[in-house]
């Protein structure tokens, strides 16, 4: 893969992170923090892992080459509203990362110590693209979730942010 692949991702990851954070202004606290089945329980403590995991951990290790030592689950941002509007804004920093970052390192290992302590020696770009993939896991259980309550979502699929890109008419 190429640096515009990545870059296309980055751009993804914002896109559907900011159509599903305006989604969920519409449901209840009650909702919002309810155990759902979810491997951090809710869509609370899922969002949570999100923001520990794409920003605090694996940006603070691709970009800072600092590994945080902190557990998985924990609870970074205890304030529904600023949770998801700091995953929106946080989203921003990977496209920046992306557009000076040396295509070179794609092709290479990546080196970093696990929140254990673990040092880990990975290929570079396969990771990197393991920190998008893991978002749209997670997005994708909230989803579920939020369909299970009965809560309409927004349609995720790359696709239809390709399609807004081009502002082509789905109505055509």
């Amino acid at each position: 893969m190429d640096i515009a692949n990545f870059q296309l991702f980055a751009r993804y990851n914002t896109w559907a992170t900011k159509r599903l954070t305006e989604c969920l202004d519409q449901i209840s606290d009650e909702d919002f923090h309810k155990d759902n089945g979810l491997f951090f329980k809710s869509i609370f403590g899922t969002l949570n892992h999100l923001l520990l995991g794409e920003h605090i951990l694996w940006f603070s290790r691709f970009s800072l080459g600092y590994s945080p030592k902190i557990a998985l689950d924990s609870i970074i941002e205890k304030d529904r509203y600023v949770l998801t509007q700091t995953l929106v804004q946080k989203s921003f920093h990977w496209q920046a990362y992306l557009q000076h970052l040396d295509p070179v390192l794609l092709g290479q290992a990546f080196h970093y110590q696990s929140s254990t302590g673990q040092q880990i020696s990975v290929p570079f770009g396969a990771t990197l693209l393991h920190v998008f993939n893991h978002a749209t896991h997670h997005r994708g259980q909230i989803t579920a979730a939020l369909t299970s309550m009965g809560y309409d979502c927004p349609e995720l699929d790359m696709i239809y942010m390709l399609l807004e890109q081009t502002k082509y008419d789905l109505a055509e």
